[in-house]
């Protein structure tokens, strides 16, 4: 049976369908053999860096927050970076690194909840990337940190009006 990707990511562990046969739901944003049954909401938890957040990116965030707590847990963490590291970004970068490997938990990797982590101006350190079971990438554009933000953030909120069969565009 094929795994879809919404699945994986809302961390269900079991089949959803009495036809084992059937194909996945299609990443398309149809409606799913899926749609608006019940599915287990893991908590989820996002690690960002940077310096304080924009005020239009922070009105946003916390819209998705509002929104992604009727689906499931959620929780938003900004890791603060030391804009005395900055003239040096090799350092700024494996300091930024450090502190977000602090944050993250043994149980952070397993079915327990799902963990995001989206570096900083200068991207992520390599002690994240290794730690990481996978790494995703939102566009084939270079995104600014902070759009990158809210474009997952709008992403998971998308994911779940379709796992839960809602409309998404109203």
């Amino acid at each position: 049976m094929a795994i879809s990707p919404w699945r994986c990511i809302c961390g269900a562990q079991h089949s959803l369908s009495k036809d084992r046969g059937a194909p996945a739901p299609s990443p398309l944003g149809r409606r799913s053999k899926y749609s608006g049954q019940s599915v287990r909401a893991m908590p989820m938890r996002l690690l960002t860096v940077g310096k304080k957040r924009s005020r239009g990116t922070q009105l946003l965030v916390e819209e998705y927050k509002e929104k992604l707590g009727y689906y499931c847990d959620f929780e938003d963490t900004l890791i603060r970076s030391n804009p005395k590291l900055t003239s040096d970004v090799k350092v700024q970068v494996e300091a930024e690194d450090a502190a977000m490997i602090q944050q993250l938990k043994p149980d952070d990797f397993g079915s327990s909840r799902l963990t995001f982590c989206i570096g900083g101006p200068y991207g992520l350190g390599v002690q994240v990337r290794k730690r990481a079971d996978a790494t995703i990438r939102l566009s084939s554009l270079v995104l600014n940190h902070q759009v990158a933000l809210v474009v997952l953030m709008e992403q998971l909120y998308r994911a779940w009006t379709i796992i839960k069969g809602q409309k998404y565009h109203h």
